[in-house]
């Protein structure tokens, strides 16, 4: 994968597939330590710990479609290929917590990508499941959460095309703030 924002797309796959109805994802942007961080955190089944322990080989996958698994080990070597890490915490019936680290201005850090457009997307394709976006840059952050906004919209569904319209403005004019 190319982009960082790919790798979030396919491991926020697993957590769909393990049925979370709640998904956060984290994009935090540390540049005065020269830090990025990227952590996914689901209320899916959860793993036991010779899952968490085998979903970094890449050999390894629940899926019955294919043979192998990448999405972990891709985002593992992303991370570590930049100076960072890969860390997942999991308990079976609460969910799972992918943590990663990257250096920030390492040469080899893949680029971000569109995390808006993937946040985006992720919403339009899987309306009934909630997710919450957090955006950091040093001490500036917003948020996303799609339980707020279906409070604001109460039987419109989310993947509407004027509510996407609205996510992905809200989204865009959020990151413009964060870099002014």
């Amino acid at each position: 994968m190319r982009e960082l924002s790919l790798n979030v797309l396919d491991i926020v796959q697993n957590s769909i597939s393990a049925k979370a109805t709640v998904i956060e994802i984290e994009l935090l942007e540390h540049i005065e330590k020269d830090l990025l961080e990227i952590n996914i955190f689901d209320n899916g089944k959860g793993m036991t710990e010779e899952q968490v322990k085998s979903v970094i080989d890449p050999f390894f996958t629940t899926r019955t479609t294919r043979k192998v698994g990448l999405g972990i080990p891709l985002f593992k070597m992303a991370a570590e290929m930049s100076g960072g890490w890969l860390d997942i915490k999991s308990e079976v019936g609460k969910g799972t917590r992918v943590y990663t680290s990257y250096g920030y201005s390492n040469v080899d850090r893949m680029p971000v990508g569109d995390m808006n457009g993937t946040v985006s997307m992720l919403i339009r394709m899987n309306p009934d499941i909630d997710f919450v976006y957090t955006h950091s840059i040093n001490e500036k952050s917003y948020v996303l959460d799609t339980r707020e906004l279906r409070e604001q919209l109460d039987d419109v569904p989310l993947d509407t095309p004027d509510v996407i319209e609205w996510i992905e403005e809200y989204l865009k004019e959020n990151d413009a703030e964060l870099t002014t």
